[in-house]
C-alpha cells in the first residue's frame, strides 16, 4: 500500500537531479570538526556481526513457525551460504546523518515538481531522528562517501548479509523483530512494530502531514536479538545486489554478492536492485526476513526507501577516543 499523493505522482521526475560537485574532499573532511563527529556517532552505532554459515531464503515451516507465512516464491531455494564477519548500522540512516552529509558535500535534497506534494516531502525530511529516504543512486554514493573520509570499508549491505542481520545470525525468525514474531494489541497498533495507529498518533503529535505513512523515530520499538532497529517495517532498505528472481539456484555459497549485472526489468522497463524489509507494517501482513522484493534505481516512491551502511572488515571498527587512541 502507497501513499496516495505518491501514487498519482508515480510519473514525476525528481527535481535538481544534477547535484553540484562534493565539496568536500576526503582529506578536508577529515580534518573537518563536523565531519569527524558525523563519522565517530557513525561508527558508534554499528553493530559487529560475526561470520558464519546459514541456510538463507525461504525456510518455511520445516524450520520455522505454521502460523507464519515466510517468502515468495523468488525466496527459493532454500541454500547455503557462508560470510565473512562485517559490521552494520544499528539503525537506519538518519535524516540528521543523512542531511549533515549532503551538506557538508555541498548537497541539497531533491525538491518536487507538484507544489502541493512539498509539504509531504519536507514532513518526511523534517525531524532529524526518523529515517532518510532516498533513492538507490544516493544510498550507493552516501556511502561510499563514508568509506572515502574515513578509510573504512563502508558499503551499501549485500542481500545475504542484510538477510543474516536481520535473522540475527541466520537463526529461523520469520521477522527481523525483538522475538521473530510480529506482537501487535490489534490489527492497527503495534507493541514491537510500527503499524498504522502508532504512525497516525505520531503524526499528530509532531504536526506532520503524513498521517499513517509517517516514518517512526528508529528506536521506537524493541531491537531484534542482535541489537540491531527497524529491520521489520519503517522503510525498504536498499542492498548493493541486482534483483534476479533465479539468482538464489546459481548463488555463490562464500560472501554472494549477487548478479554482477542487471538482469531484470521491472514493468516499466527499468533494472532493479533488491530491497528488504517492510514500509509499513499493518498489523496483518508484512514482509519477513527473508522476502524479496525491488525497486529501480531512481524509484519514484523514494518515501519509502532507506539506507543502512555496513563495513566489511573481519573485526569490530575502532572508535577515536579523542587522545590518538583507539577503542572498540
Amino acid at each position: 500500500m502507497k501513499p496516495t499523493f505518491w501514487i498519482l505522482l508515480a510519473p514525476l521526475l525528481l527535481v535538481g537531479c544534477d547535484r553540484p560537485t562534493e565539496t568536500v574532499s576526503a582529506s578536508s573532511a577529515a580534518s573537518s570538526a563536523e565531519a569527524r563527529a558525523l563519522l565517530e556517532e557513525i561508527k558508534a552505532k554499528l553493530i559487529f556481526v560475526e561470520g558464519g554459515d546459514f541456510l538463507m531464503g525461504d525456510f518455511g515451516p520445516e524450520y520455522g513457525k505454521d502460523k507464519v507465512p515466510y517468502g515468495g516464491k523468488d525466496s527459493d531455494p532454500l541454500h547455503p551460504v557462508t560470510l565473512s564477519s562485517y559490521s552494520i548500522g544499528k539503525f537506519k540512516a538518519s535524516n540528521q546523518e543523512y542531511q549533515t552529509y549532503l551538506r557538508l558535500t555541498g548537497q541539497e535534497l531533491p525538491r518536487y515538481e507538484a507544489r502541493w506534494q512539498q509539504k509531504e516531502w519536507d514532513d518526511y525530511n523534517r525531524l532529524p531522528d526518523t529515517p532518510a529516504h532516498l533513492d538507490w543512486n544516493e544510498a550507493e554514493r552516501y556511502c561510499g562517501w563514508l568509506a572515502e573520509v574515513s578509510g573504512l570499508p563502508f558499503a551499501l549491505p549485500t542481500e545475504a548479509q542484510w538477510e543474516y542481520a536481520a535473522r540475527s545470525r541466520g537463526q529461523y525468525l520469520a521477522l527481523a523483530t525483538n522475538n521473530g514474531d510480529l506482537d501487535m494489541v490489534d490489527i492497527n497498533r503495534g507493541i514491537n512494530i510500527g503499524a498504522g495507529t502508532n504512525r497516525r498518533e505520531f503524526a499528530n503529535k509532531m504536526k506532520l502531514s503524513t498521517g499513517i505513512y509517517s516514518a517512526l523515530p528508529g528506536d521506537s520499538f524493541p531491537p531484534n536479538a542482535l541489537g540491531i532497529y527497524d529491520m521489520a517495517a519503517n522503510g525498504l532498505e536498499w542492498t548493493s545486489d541486482w534483483y534476479d528472481p533465479d539468482y538464489y539456484r546459481i548463488s555463490p555459497r562464500i560472501d554472494p554478492q549477487g548478479p554482477t549485472e542487471p538482469v531484470f526489468k521491472n514493468n516499466q522497463g527499468k533494472f532493479v536492485k533488491t530491497v528488504r524489509g517492510n514500509d509499513y507494517a499493518n498489523g496483518m501482513a508484512t514482509r519477513t526476513s527473508v522476502g524479496r522484493a525491488h525497486r529501480s534505481l531512481d524509484t519514484e516512491y523514494v518515501s519509502t526507501m532507506t539506507v543502512r551502511c555496513v563495513v566489511n572488515q573481519p573485526q569490530p571498527v575502532a572508535l577515536d577516543t579523542g587522545d590518538g587512541q583507539k577503542k572498540s
